[in-house]
């Protein structure tokens, strides 16, 4: 009976032991994962929030609060004009990322389409109670001017609003022709009446062009219209390059050197004074030099 006691124990202990073993592999096991997890979290870059599209919306579409949501995204990758929070009392630090104010009820609306999950940017949506539309896209101070085009004005059947063009006027000063380059880099903000940069109308012919225009240049453009005629020509996104003055005549065009003014000098004519009483009479006599 005692042995039978003694290898119970025996067996005991060396189960126990064993148990011991495999918990301490376990823990070590346990303890590695822990710390490469630990490791591969501080390599992590930060994440911070961003408001983005619940649902699709359209160009010209309202939405508020409801169509919204939070998410999660790296801090160094969040576009330029993104929101951080939906919502922010007025007057806080926070109120600055958010994309409504605490009580704001008026709707915002979309400058452009948005998918579902995509982020709301700050320069493709209206201010609260704004709807879409030229005036939601012209910047402050500035003007919008509309320009008459057509299939020879320009390249009218591929612009979009956002697109920049620069504007050439070509007319007669004198007896010549000359096109000159009047304005540059002007931003389009419609095409006809509409605002949509998503437009699918890509072989319409427009009729007319809105521009974005400072006060002075509606008064140069107006009297460019009115005294010739206007030409666009689309300007690259990859374009860089200043222009200077460019202006060309039908002479330079074509090579032709202008002719030197031939003076031609009136004839001589001489004359002597007579006097018949109390009149002087001149007669014109022959010039002998």
């Amino acid at each position: 009976m005692r042995l039978i006691v003694v290898l119970v124990l025996a067996l005991g202990v060396c189960l126990a032991g064993a148990a011991v073993y495999l918990a301490q592999g376990q823990i070590a096991q346990f303890q590695a994962e822990s710390n490469a997890l630990r490791a591969a979290q501080s390599q992590m870059p930060p994440l911070t929030d961003m408001v983005v599209a619940k649902r699709p919306l359209k160009y010209g579409e309202r939405f508020g609060i409801n169509d919204l949501e939070v998410i999660k995204t790296q801090a160094n990758k969040m576009p330029a004009g993104a929101f951080h929070l939906i919502v922010a009392k007025q007057g806080t630090p926070e109120a600055a990322f958010a994309m409504f104010l605490e009580g704001e009820t008026r709707p915002r609306a979309a400058l452009r389409s948005f998918e579902m999950n995509e982020p709301i940017l700050d320069a493709k949506i209206t201010k609260p109670g704004v709807d879409a539309g030229i005036m939601a896209n012209l910047a402050p101070d500035m003007r919008a001017f509309t320009i008459q085009v057509d299939v020879t004005s320009g390249v009218s059947g591929f612009l979009r609003p956002g697109d920049r063009v620069d504007v050439y006027w070509s007319g007669a000063v004198g007896n010549n022709q000359v096109t000159k380059l009047i304005d540059s880099n002007l931003k389009l903000i419609a095409i006809d009446q509409s605002a949509d940069a998503d437009r699918s109308e890509e072989t319409k012919i427009a009729r007319t062009v809105t521009a974005e225009v400072t006060p002075a240049q509606v008064a140069a453009l107006t009297l460019a219209q009115s005294t010739g005629r206007l030409t666009l020509a689309l300007v690259g996104m990859q374009n860089t390059a200043e222009l200077g003055t460019i202006e060309v005549d039908r002479n330079s065009l074509l090579g032709i050197e202008p002719r030197a003014a031939v003076k031609i000098e009136a004839p001589k004519v001489c004359t002597i004074r007579n006097r018949k009483g109390s009149e002087v009479v001149e007669v014109e006599i022959p010039c002998t030099n």
